[in-house]
């Protein structure tokens, strides 16, 4: 289906207090981003030494976000001064999108990551590695770069970041779903189905979950809207939805800062963590130690059966794992792919006592 838009989209003027609210969000943006993004690679380059599939995801996931950081600043003096798309433009453009899309696609790695070493733990040998994840974060940025380039090959606009109208209106479907659509669909599933199994919530999952929600959804909920806007043909709407979209771009924007949530639970997964923040967490581990010296309770002994053990220091076993191991389920020997596993994850402090006895 390919629309004719009458409206003048050359001509179109955003409101300047749009245009001023743009230019200091992505300032602000810039400011945190990259001081953000810069503590994460000092931290999982120099302070963390073993190589997991979170430290692979999570290190390109880092430099996804420094490199839409890096954009960011031209990008608000190109909007600012209304600049034609030139050569500086169109890198600029393609810079940001490759990223972006990458680093959405890495926040769904990560969740695809959890649901097979929590929901198949013993198939996890099969499917997880470091190797396998460096291999398959090679690909995606293979693949988003070249169809990338090829897209932007076929762009025609005359101002930077500005909407394609010769491109078919159905183009915008097809970008909002598998941009927006298919990420959110993982996500939703891995998350609920690691919840469902743990009982409980994992930070790192729940947190690409909300943030992934809170930054991505109102903006391609204004680019659908946009979309009916130019199958209608309302003109007048056009200047107001305009301007939502670039409002709520600095809000997917600000992903790149609030991944730093997603940086520090994945960071606690290292046994490095505690050095990195001895201060704050000597606390905690006076609030541990008082809790451990409680007597165990026999829900707590019931927990720590068969496999569903080898989780997180902050999460308790599975309920259900008895269950799914027959009511006079015993204590499983670590196999090879346990002990990977256990590298990954970790143990509770219940179970890790219980498998070294």
């Amino acid at each position: 289906m390919n629309v004719s838009n009458n409206c003048n989209v050359t001509n179109l003027e955003l409101y300047h207090h749009v245009r001023l609210i743009e230019f200091v969000l992505y300032n602000i943006i810039f400011f945190f981003g990259a001081l953000f993004n810069v503590l994460a690679l000092w931290v999982f380059f120099y302070k963390i030494k073993n190589w997991t599939e979170t430290r692979v995801y999570v290190i390109n996931l880092v430099f996804a976000d420094f490199f839409v950081i890096c954009t960011l600043p031209s990008m608000a003096y190109l909007l600012w001064n209304k600049s034609t798309r030139d050569e500086l433009c169109q890198f600029i453009e393609a810079m940001y999108f490759i990223n972006m899309v990458v680093s959405i696609y890495i926040i769904s790695f990560i969740s695809i990551d959890r649901y097979i070493a929590i929901k198949h733990p013993l198939k996890a040998r099969t499917f997880r590695s470091p190797l396998k994840a460096a291999l398959l974060c090679g690909l995606l940025w293979v693949f988003v770069i070249i169809t990338t380039i090829l897209q932007f090959w076929q762009r025609h606009a005359a101002l930077c970041f500005q909407k394609d109208t010769t491109a078919p209106a159905t183009l915008s479907l097809f970008s909002i779903f598998f941009v927006f659509t298919v990420p959110l669909a993982i996500l939703s599933f891995c998350s609920t189905e690691v919840i469902r199994n743990l009982k409980r919530p994992i930070h790192i999952v729940s947190v690409n979950l909300c943030v992934f929600i809170v930054c991505f959804s109102p903006l391609h909920i204004t680019l659908l809207l946009r979309f009916a806007v130019d199958v209608a043909g309302a003109c007048p709407l056009l200047s107001a939805v305009r301007a939502s979209i670039q409002i709520c771009a600095c809000l997917a924007n600000s992903n790149c800062c609030l991944d730093a949530f997603c940086y520090y639970f994945a960071a606690k997964e290292f046994q490095e963590f505690p050095s990195l923040f001895p201060t704050c967490l000597s606390m905690r581990s006076k609030m541990n130690q008082s809790q451990e010296s409680q007597p165990p309770t026999d829900q707590v002994g019931s927990n720590c059966q068969g496999v569903s053990c080898l989780m997180r220091s902050d999460h308790i076993c599975p309920k259900n794992s008895s269950e799914q191991h027959g009511a006079d389920a015993t204590l499983i020997p670590p196999s090879p792919s346990m002990n990977s596993f256990q590298r990954s994850f970790g143990e509770s402090g219940v179970c890790k006592a219980l498998l070294q006895r």
